[in-house]
């Protein structure tokens, strides 16, 4: 994974050849327009994150806000993870289907979906994957695996 060094979005972003940030910046506004209410943008781990803020939920395994979403540009291709396509598989088997009615052909990986272009990515499936989870119930899937593996 390419990791950037950036301190803010905007440096990230201009940080990037031409073609990259402008496929970037078209993924990044689909994402702030279906963006629940409670999460915020900002750097985390070297990329673009949509995170629960610790004023929000300090309590997280490892003291970092809880990413709901992530934009990164890696070496061969760009990537958004979308934790929780990932963490509901009701979620994942709606997300599968949408991006498959697209038309478009996915490429996903462990915890990512990665493009090379941007029309490789259906922003209207992107936009209602992101809408779909609010901030309580983000937060409630996870305590729910939180406690699942406290008890396992």
């Amino acid at each position: 994974m390419v990791k950037s060094d950036a301190a803010t979005v905007d440096e990230y972003l201009a940080g990037l050849p031409e073609d990259r940030r402008e496929a970037m910046q078209a993924v990044r506004q689909v994402v702030l327009a279906n963006l629940p209410d409670g999460y915020e943008e900002c750097m985390a781990y070297g990329m673009i994150g949509y995170v629960v803020p610790l004023s929000r939920y300090p309590d997280t395994y490892n003291k970092q806000p809880l990413g709901l979403a992530a934009l990164a540009s890696q070496k061969q291709y760009m990537s958004l993870y979308l934790n929780n396509v990932y963490d509901n598989p009701e979620t994942l088997e709606w997300f599968m289907s949408a991006y498959a009615a697209s038309g478009k052909r996915l490429n996903m990986g462990k915890s990512c979906v990665r493009f090379r272009r941007l029309d490789d990515l259906p922003l209207d499936v992107v936009g209602q994957a992101i809408a779909r989870t609010s901030v309580d119930d983000f937060l409630a899937s996870y305590e729910e695996s939180r406690n699942k593996k406290s008890s396992g």
